[in-house]
């Protein structure tokens, strides 16, 4: 079975990063219930159905923006902050990584030339939706 890794300050999540090497059967979601964003792994035999349906009209109020990055190639490194804008610590995602970005704050490293989706909740609002900030010094970085 492949890895989730969480990258935590204290007792607070930050990120799970799903490795590319995950794997189950059936399916998983990997986030709790509470999350605005939900992440699951699905791994299905041949033949197997899944039902048609739709989805109901559920109010929700969302009120911090969780991202969830797919690696389709290259190598990316993220940092990480906490919501202080204190850096943490980095971790390199590579081609079939996956990331959810929860809280804190986070920059990026294109390491190898990357292709990748980002998906979040929306509607997008624009340079409201987020405060930029000085990102680590190149001599600074930590890996764990």
């Amino acid at each position: 079975m492949g890895q989730v890794e969480e990258v935590r300050k204290k007792n607070k999540l930050l990120a799970m990063i799903i490795r590319n090497e995950y794997d189950c059967s059936g399916v998983d979601f990997i986030t709790p219930n509470e999350f605005s964003q939900q992440v699951a792994y699905m791994h299905h035999p041949a033949g197997k159905v899944i039902d048609a349906h739709v989805h109901n009209m559920v109010h929700r109020n969302v009120v911090l923006t969780q991202e969830v990055l797919f690696i389709k190639k290259g190598i990316l490194r993220v940092d990480f902050y906490d919501e202080y804008e204190d850096y943490l610590e980095s971790r390199d995602l590579h081609a079939g990584d996956i990331i959810l970005l929860v809280s804190g704050g986070h920059g990026f490293q294109v390491l190898e030339e990357v292709e990748m989706i980002e998906v979040k909740q929306g509607p997008y609002a624009g340079e409201q939706d987020k405060k930029r900030f000085p990102g680590v010094d190149e001599g600074d970085v930590l890996y764990k």
